[in-house]
């Protein structure tokens, strides 16, 4: 028989046995339950039904704005204290803010207490290229964009290297200029931050520097009007990120005018279901704003476990101690082999500070600061304001300017705020007893104990850590052959 006709006589058989009995049976799909963490979801002939639909994209828009609540941490950190500055104690961009003490400090996410801070805000889309006028002195700042990366080091840890300068810092996407002079920095964001703080010993030669300081727009660079300098005055602000909806305003109203980097599309990309999109304003319905309030909220609560019981690689300092790397990330936030965004690492800082630069990453022997934190006593436990401790600083510390320890609160991570009036000890503090082989004693606690001649106060019933500062840090830190002992409870 030919092939063709085999053919033929197949398909006929199989046709007439589909018309009799019909095609092959295939098992229905019926109603089906699946049992899964958010309990059981029904399926309809394979579809989700109604109910299983809307519950797994309010779960799916819920988990990804737990995890937007970390990835904008830096960036409505920088809002937040733009906000601060602008709308609550009255500066317009350009104006320099002087932050002097613990009272004008105490809305700022971790500051020192110890020196003299100096903030400015630029809009590049608004005022053009900004210019920022360096003095010679012992400074240390720079300028960041809206994700708190630095633009430029400024100061003893930037190109000037403490001898000053002019630096002009362009928008995105604008011309290259040609502008002898001037040392040229491009900002990836339209808006930017000047930070700044002064380190001399002498508190009047370190103001009188700043005061040096000029910011102006390069439109006014031949008749450039005066910067001015304004006082917090001890008047109440706060820049800590909110757990609120408010979080969410805050990160919307930053991108009005902003472009995005290619690194946060992905994540703009999930939040547009929940109302969010750079350019667009914000109005989410009720179903929206119930998931974001609820996603702030826990979203809070995962960066302050990343904050305080870190579990990403090299956080510990030293084998067997308690103390931690407060900064353990790379400028541009990405790890070194660009892999990754190092999420967790740079969420536990932004969470707990604010502002990054060279010299505060603490990698620079004899310059910058470095910066160490615990929340933990010898003995594992969490520090707890109804208890007392004793920090012993051992001779000899590893520093060329001086060392510090400040006191913030664990929720707030501002300041800890107490009848005693101060949340920090430093060694240039003219009040500060050493003991006799030149260690110092420091103690925390309620009371101060009998005999402390050096004692911050804690609150019962109120957590805090400490950040430990070293001002131009010697090799002995580095080398660690010079180790901080850990804070131990006083039985």
């Amino acid at each position: 028989m030919p092939n063709s006709l085999k053919l033929s006589t197949s398909a006929f058989i199989f046709s007439m046995v589909v018309a009799v009995w019909g095609p092959p049976p295939i098992s229905p799909a019926a109603a089906q339950s699946v049992p899964t963490r958010l309990g059981d979801l029904t399926l309809e002939n394979g579809y989700p039904s109604r109910q299983t639909a809307d519950r797994l994209y309010d779960e799916m828009d819920f988990q990804r704005a737990t995890q937007a609540y970390l990835w904008a941490l830096p960036a409505v950190g920088f809002k937040a204290l733009y906000d601060a500055q602008t709308k609550t104690l009255g500066a317009s961009n350009g104006d320099i803010m002087f932050y002097r003490d613990l009272a004008d400090k105490a809305g700022m996410l971790t500051p020192n207490i110890t020196t003299l801070y100096a903030f400015s805000f630029w809009d590049l889309a608004r005022q053009g290229p900004m210019i920022v006028e360096v003095p010679e002195g012992l400074t240390a700042g720079g300028v960041l964009d809206i994700w708190q990366q630095p633009i430029t080091d400024m100061g003893q840890t930037g190109p000037d290297k403490g001898a000053g300068g002019k630096y002009l810092i362009l928008p995105p996407g604008s011309p290259d200029m040609d502008a002898p002079g001037y040392t040229v920095f491009r900002a990836p964001s339209n808006q930017i931050w000047f930070g700044t703080r002064g380190l001399d010993p002498d508190k009047a030669v370190a103001e009188a520097t700043l005061r040096k300081f000029n910011i102006y727009g390069w439109n006014q660079r031949d008749r450039p009007a005066p910067t001015k300098f304004l006082e917090v005055g001890g008047r109440a602000w706060q820049s800590a990120q909110p757990d609120t909806l408010e979080y969410w305003k805050l990160l919307n109203e930053l991108y009005a005018n902003e472009p995005v980097a290619p690194r946060d599309r992905v994540m703009f990309g999930m939040l547009r279901s929940l109302g969010i999109a750079p350019g667009t304003p914000f109005n989410p319905d009720a179903r929206q704003a119930r998931i974001l309030t609820d996603a702030a909220k826990l979203g809070e609560l995962m960066a302050r476990t990343i904050a305080y019981d870190k579990r990403y690689a090299g956080a510990t300092v030293y084998p067997s101690k308690r103390w931690e790397y407060a900064v353990l990330f790379d400028l541009d936030q990405e790890a070194p082999d660009k892999t990754r965004v190092q999420f967790d690492e740079r969420s536990s800082w932004f969470y707990e500070a604010i502002g990054m630069s060279v010299g505060m990453q603490g990698r620079i022997v004899g310059f910058g600061q470095v910066y160490l934190e615990t929340s933990r006593d010898r003995d594992g436990n969490w520090l707890d304001g109804g208890k007392t401790y004793r920090l012993r600083v051992d001779p000899n510390p590893p520093v060329r300017q001086f060392w510090s320890i400040t006191l913030y609160d664990n929720v707030t991570r501002g300041p800890l705020v107490t009848p005693q009036g101060a949340a920090d000890l430093s060694s240039r503090n003219p009040d500060l007893v050493k003991n006799a082989d030149g260690s110092v004693d420091v103690y925390f606690g309620p009371e101060r104990p009998a005999n402390a001649a050096n004692w911050i106060r804690t609150m019962p019933g109120q957590g805090w850590f400490p950040y430990f500062r070293f001002y131009a840090a010697t090799e002995a830190y580095f080398d660690k052959s010079w180790q901080l002992n850990d804070i131990e409870l006083v039985k």
